[in-house]
């Protein structure tokens, strides 16, 4: 039975245009397949490594809306990749897909900018909606990825905000939303919500109001 087909859907109008990053050629020719019969999506580019990648997203002639990233790859991997597309300010979603949910993992890729963080061995439906949540700007984490960051959370050490986690609070205390936090600050809504759960952590607390009520009675957002 052939897959069923989807509207288009991509930012100007015609299919979500996808770049593919992996360095086996063998996954790259799976993930082709699974969105070849989609009308909804377009692959128009492959890369072997990170390096690649961020040559592939420069080209002119070509526009790309979300970029299925490969983590542990030669060369330059997936972490590095995603870290230097979001120096360039490239508007491109960044889905990472691996086999990898570790905490030296999946930090690391949230921090420096991934849209999402799926495994590779989800569901092709399960794939496809992460891949329109990315486009979206929506977070996309696997039920293990969650799962390692909440844990995380529980072993970190109290301590004193980081400059980055004291932006975000002052934004949320402002009332800002998690995407226009993100946009302010130049990345990812994932990577919004990572902070949070670091401050959340960190001031005891488990949720954004109970979040800027702690952070007031400890001084931590002054008057200006």
């Amino acid at each position: 039975m052939s897959a069923p087909t989807s509207a288009p859907t991509g930012a100007d109008g015609g299919p979500i245009r996808l770049l593919i990053v992996d360095d086996h050629p063998v996954m790259r020719d799976g993930l082709r397949g699974v969105f070849a019969n989609d009308a909804g999506f377009e692959v128009v580019g492959e890369a072997g490594d990170g390096a690649e990648a961020v040559r592939q997203s420069q080209r002119s002639d070509i526009g790309i809306d979300v970029i299925l990233m490969d983590l542990r790859m030669p060369g330059t991997g997936g972490v590095e990749a995603i870290t230097r597309l979001r120096e360039l300010r490239h508007p491109a979603r960044v889905l990472v897909l691996t086999t990898f949910d570790a905490d030296r993992d999946v930090l690391p890729a949230i921090e420096a900018g991934a849209t999402g963080y799926l495994l590779k061995d989800a569901p092709r439906e399960e794939l496809i909606r992460a891949v329109r949540a990315a486009h979206a700007g929506q977070s996309v984490l696997s039920p293990s990825v969650a799962g390692t960051l909440m844990g995380r959370v529980g072993v970190r050490d109290p301590g004193s905000l980081s400059p980055r986690e004291l932006e975000v609070l002052r934004l949320v205390a402002a009332g800002a939303t998690n995407q226009a936090v993100g946009r302010e600050l130049h990345v990812s809504e994932a990577t919004i919500k990572t902070h949070l759960m670091h401050i959340y952590g960190k001031l005891g607390v488990r949720d954004r109001a109970a979040a800027v009520a702690a952070a007031y009675e400890r001084g931590l957002l002054g008057q200006d």
